[in-house]
Parts: structure tokens; C-alpha cells; sequence
């Protein structure tokens, strides 16, 4: 069993508290085999959530805590620019030394970058705080995109929904992209479903007018799912067979070859802006497999999106583009 040692500081967000057993709980919950304990430590002094309900916490473990984690997770906290706290410096090299992974969200980089760990690699935080961590720390790389970025046993990232990234990835490295998507998918269709429904009770009210422009623009948000043309069709208000002559009447082919289409459109923007591997482009562009992508791709543009990022074998358009 994989243990999580969160580093708990005083003023962190709450849900920074909460994000890692949530996520690592439902994998655990949903996939046989997954199993992990997540590990509550306190770096020193009182402890107490930050804005925007502050209140105190108690958590069972000190920094020894950290002492046979196989990954430590920093969030961030209110005071992440001062003097990190007696011992967590040591404890966070000494994690290091002994070949954890540590990732840390929000401002908590400023944390890890206090390490030193950070110097000759890349990192990121939230993009209000990314020129402060360059001008602190200017042996650090920092990437303004405010995304996951991984470079060797260290996760950094930022955002509302950081800690979530962070974990998610980490479940990736640890199962594989399928089991980090499907706990993805379990934890936010519940935050994201009463609102598609509402969002589906205005679309279908326009479709008669708009066409199938609602159902255009939700598909395009969506996708990292799994998604058929039935779940386009059920958007839309109709069949499936209705569904794919107002596609080919308004994009000149079915439903599934414009997904498609749109997966691979995808797939050729992030392996020309940024360096996730194949695994996760797939994840991220809605393929089932590394695999499927390599297929399809190699099918419609001729090349590989290995030889397409590195330029080696960039086509032209997609026919029809």
C-alpha cells in the first residue's frame, strides 16, 4: 500500500485538506487492487484552514510522519513566502533523498522551492504568483500555463482544481491512464451535472433555430470523455440517425467522423505545445489507448505523433480542414 503523507501548514485551503482522500479514496473505492493511505502531518505550530472559512485543524501525525511516505504532497498556505517552518525543509530533502515523489499546489511550490529541489527544472504555481517565483527562485524554470508539470519525482501545479491534477497524475504513474480517467470522471459528472442539465434545457429550446450548434459546442468541451453519438444524439433531442444527417449537412461528415476529427485536432495542438507524453495526450484528447491514437493518427495524416511533435513528419490539413 502506497502511503500519501500530506504536509499540512497553517492556512492552507480546505479543500487542499480534503482533495487527496478524496481522489485517492475513490480510486481505491472503484478499482480493485488500487489501495493507498493518505497521511495527514503537521508541519509545526498551530494549524488552521485559511480563507475563506478559517477554523482550526488537528491532524494525527507530526513530520515524522513523512519518514516512509512514497509521496509527500505540499498545498499550498498562507505563508509559503516566510521562513518555512523548523524541520520541514530537512524533512522535504530528506523525502527527496530516499526517492519520493513530491508534488505541491498552489503558492506550496514556493515551499518546495525553498528546498532547493526545484533549481534546474521546471515548475509552475498559480498565475498570479508565477513572475514572484521566477524573480525568488531564478534557477527554476517556471512555466506561466499554470498545468501539472512533472519533471522527475516532482509534481507541481496550480488553480482551483490543482490538488485534484496533481493526484489524478499521480494515479496515472501509479494504475495507468485509464484508472486516473475513470476516477476523474467519477469525481466531477456529479459536480458538472446539474448544470449540463440546465445548459441541455436551453440548447434544446434553441436546436430548432440554432441546428446542432448547442451540441457542437458541448461536444468540443468534452472531449477527454468517452462520448458516442448516442450521448450526442440524447444532448440534441434526437436520434441518431437525425443526429448524423444535420452533422453532415452542417460539417460535410457523420457524427463520429467529426469527433473524430476533433480528437486527432486535439491530439496535433498538445504535442506541438507541450511535452505531455502520448499516454496522456490520448487521455486528454478523448482516445481510448496510446494505441488508438497511434492508429488513427498514422491513418489520417500519414505520420506518427512521435515524428509529428518533433517536426520530422508534420503534414499538411487534415482532408477537409
Amino acid at each position: 500500500m502506497s502511503v500519501i503523507a500530506v504536509l499540512v501548514l497553517d492556512g492552507l485551503p480546505g479543500h487542499h485538506l480534503t482533495t487527496p482522500g478524496l481522489v485517492f479514496g475513490t480510486a481505491a473505492r472503484e478499482h480493485p487492487g488500487v489501495a493507498y493511505e493518505v497521511r495527514l502531518c503537521a508541519g509545526a505550530g498551530p494549524l488552521g484552514i485559511g480563507l475563506p472559512a478559517p477554523l482550526p485543524v488537528a491532524v494525527p501525525h507530526g513530520p515524522e510522519g513523512l519518514a516512509d511516505a512514497d509521496v509527500v504532497l505540499v498545498p499550498g498556505h498562507d505563508r509559503s513566502r516566510a521562513e518555512s517552518p523548523p524541520g520541514v525543509v530537512a524533512a522535504l530533502r530528506a523525502a527527496a533523498a530516499r526517492g519520493s515523489r513530491i508534488g505541491a499546489i498552489g503558492t506550496g511550490v514556493f515551499t518546495l522551492a525553498a528546498t532547493g529541489l526545484l533549481d534546474g527544472r521546471r515548475a509552475t504555481t498559480g498565475w498570479r504568483h508565477t513572475e514572484e517565483l521566477a524573480g525568488r527562485h531564478p534557477r527554476i524554470e517556471v512555466d506561466p500555463a499554470g498545468t501539472v508539470v512533472v519533471d522527475g519525482p516532482f509534481l507541481t501545479s496550480a488553480g482551483i482544481f490543482g490538488g485534484m491534477d496533481v493526484c489524478l497524475r499521480l494515479l496515472a504513474q501509479d494504475h495507468g491512464e485509464r484508472t486516473a480517467g475513470e476516477t476523474s470522471r467519477e469525481l466531477l459528472t456529479p459536480l458538472l451535472g446539474h448544470a449540463d442539465r440546465v445548459q441541455q434545457g436551453i440548447d434544446r429550446e434553441l436546436a430548432d433555430s440554432a441546428g446542432i450548434e448547442p451540441t457542437l459546442r458541448w461536444l468540443k468541451a468534452r472531449l477527454h470523455l468517452p462520448l458516442t453519438p448516442a450521448d450526442l444524439a440524447e444532448h440534441a433531442g434526437i436520434s441518431v440517425s437525425s443526429l448524423n444527417r444535420r452533422f453532415r449537412a452542417r460539417t460535410g461528415v457523420s457524427a463520429p467522423q467529426y469527433l473524430l476529427r476533433l480528437r486527432l485536432d486535439r491530439a496535433r495542438e498538445l504535442l506541438t505545445q507541450t511535452e505531455e507524453p502520448v499516454e496522456r495526450v490520448a487521455a486528454l484528447s478523448g482516445f481510448a489507448s496510446a494505441a488508438s491514437l497511434r492508429q488513427h493518427f498514422s491513418r489520417l495524416t500519414g505520420t506518427t505523433p512521435r515524428a509529428y511533435r518533433s517536426g520530422t513528419g508534420r503534414p499538411g490539413p487534415l482532408p477537409g480542414d
